[in-house]
This record gives structure tokens, C-alpha cells and sequence, in this order.
């Protein structure tokens, strides 16, 4: 007999879990509080008890209930987007524009805002570095890119894990969390890596996307095993790769895990306090990193 569309008994995938009401190739768990549909970590929106599908929350697709009061929230407490991905679209499109610049107007655009302590450039004919008093290229260096297989890696890893991350933290804790993460790994790869040795990419802001990956899937009871295998290839590669600079991508991870385990599971009554709380201590942490190895370069 086939089932009625949108009801609570939907096919069940391969691992035996239901697929999500809106995107059945999604397995989930979780199911509306309201109607008992399957819903994913994008459809999900918190509740007084549980998470409830958008549908509920309007109102909508025959339910009989009204449309809540209060403003939809995300699984992190931040407000659902029209467009959940429109962050990361941005983020994405950010990275490939400088990447144009970089290949259009040479090397010394890149020598001028990548990662590097301190060290004459002959390019531009000066000592540069963040010793120097540059501190700009701990968050410019995130946004740029050595080659194109370089840049395409990080972009499809941006691309795959930001969508769904963005759509369950909400924009601002999404921005957030990006930015604690590379800084956590621009100011690690400062601290440990040669005072010489340049350093770019959006790779320790990507570990830290996967990071808080992991605390979510987690959290929310899926299979961890496909993010953990792909962030164990990733690691593999950061540590035998040749000229990758390892300390972002640890320093990425580490900001990743605690950014993203405070806007997974901070209390709802002290919500922010705890979310953002945890994004100014990553970067207390980065700023006394800098200042420390300031101090021994100068």
C-alpha cells in the first residue's frame, strides 16, 4: 500500500534510520515533536521539548496548528535563513575571487598578505611579517590559495560540510565559528612554524568546520563514522603531505572543538554568553600566542 505523502512513516535507508520528510536522501533520528516526520539537521528547529519540522512551525502542509509566537530558531539558537547556505556561497566565492587576483596580478599580492613571521621579501624589497606589526595576514593569509588543486580542495571541503553547518548553527554563529577557527590556526602556524616560511589557505578554518561537524553529529546521535574517516584522511595528509603547514590545520581543529561544542550544548539561558564566550577565549588565546612569538622574534 503506499503511503500517504509527508507522513511519519517514511523509507528507511540502508542503516535502518527513516529519511528526512524534505530530503529523504538525508537519514536522521530526530522527528518533529508535532507531526513525527523524520527531519534533518537543516529542517529541524528547536522547541520547548525537542525540534519541530518548518512545516509545524508554520502551520503549514495540513498540520491544524498555528504558527508559533516566537521566531524559528536553529539547532545552536540562531535564526533560520531563507537561504541556509548564503555564508558559505559567499565564503566560497570570496576565496575564488582573491585566487583570480592572486593569479592576475603575481606574487607580490601574495607576498603581501600571506602568513609569515618575519623575513625579507625580495619581491617586495622590505622585512615583512606579523613581527613586523602586520597582523592583518593572521586573517588575510585564510583567503588565499597556493595553486588550483590547492584552492578546489578546500573550496568542495568548504562547499560540503558549510551548507548543512551553517543551516544548524545560523549565519552568525557560523561566521563566527570560521573565523575563530582559522585565526586559532593562523596564530598556532605563527607560534610553532620558521619565521621565514610563508603560509596561506582556508584549511585551518575548514578543520575547524569539521571539528564542529563531529560535536553535532554527536550531539544529535547520527553516524560519525563517515566525518571521522574523512577527517583521519585529512589529518594523514597533513602529516605527510610535503610543505603543508600542519600547524593551521591542528590549531584549526582544536578552535573547531571548542567553538563548536559550546554552540552545540551551551544552556539555552545563557546561550550567547556561553557561544560567544567560547569564540573570545579561542581568541584571547591566538592574541597571546601572537604576542609571544612577537616577543621572540623582536
Amino acid at each position: 500500500m503506499d503511503q500517504a505523502p509527508g507522513s511519519p512513516q517514511e523509507p528507511q535507508g540502508a542503516s535502518g534510520l527513516p529519511g528526512c520528510y524534505r530530503h529523504p536522501d538525508r537519514e536522521t533520528g530526530i522527528t518533529c515533536t508535532r507531526c513525527e516526520r523524520p527531519i534533518c539537521p537543516e529542517c529541524m528547529i528547536s522547541a520547548s521539548v525537542g525540534f519541530q519540522c518548518p512545516d509545524c512551525v508554520r502551520g503549514g502542509s495540513g498540520t491544524g496548528h498555528a504558527p508559533q509566537a516566537n521566531q524559528p530558531r536553529t539547532v545552536a539558537g540562531g535564526t533560520i535563513a531563507a537561504d541556509p547556505r548564503l555564508i558559505t556561497k559567499i565564503l566560497v566565492g570570496l576565496n575564488l575571487a582573491l585566487f583570480l587576483v592572486q593569479t592576475t596580478v603575481g606574487d607580490r599580492f601574495t607576498d603581501r598578505y600571506d602568513l609569515i613571521g618575519l623575513a625579507y621579501v625580495p619581491d617586495l624589497g622590505s622585512i615583512e611579517g606579523v613581527a613586523e606589526g602586520q597582523w592583518y595576514r593572521l586573517v588575510t593569509s585564510m583567503f588565499l590559495h597556493s595553486s588550483v588543486m590547492h584552492i578546489a580542495f578546500n573550496m568542495l571541503s568548504l562547499w560540503w560540510i558549510g551548507g548543512p553547518l551553517e543551516a544548524a548553527l545560523g549565519r552568525v554563529r557560523f561566521v563566527a565559528l570560521y573565523l575563530a577557527s582559522g585565526l586559532a590556526g593562523s596564530a598556532l602556524t605563527y607560534l610553532l612554524a620558521a619565521q621565514n616560511q610563508p603560509s596561506l589557505g582556508a584549511s585551518g578554518a575548514i578543520f575547524g568546520l569539521f571539528g564542529a561537524t563531529a560535536i553535532l553529529m554527536r550531539r544529535l546521535n547520527y553516524d560519525m563514522r563517515p566525518v571521522l574517516v574523512l577527517l583521519a584522511i585529512n589529518l594523514l595528509i597533513t602529516a605527510f603531505w610535503p610543505n603543508i603547514a600542519w600547524q593551521a590545520h591542528v590549531g584549526g581543529l582544536v578552535g573547531g572543538l571548542i567553538v563548536g561544542y559550546a554552540m552545540v550544548h551551551a544552556p539555552r539561558g545563557r546561550r550567547n554568553l556561553v557561544q560567544y564566550g567560547s569564540c573570545a577565549l579561542v581568541l584571547v588565546v591566538a592574541v597571546v600566542m601572537v604576542l609571544v612569538r612577537t616577543g621572540q622574534l623582536t
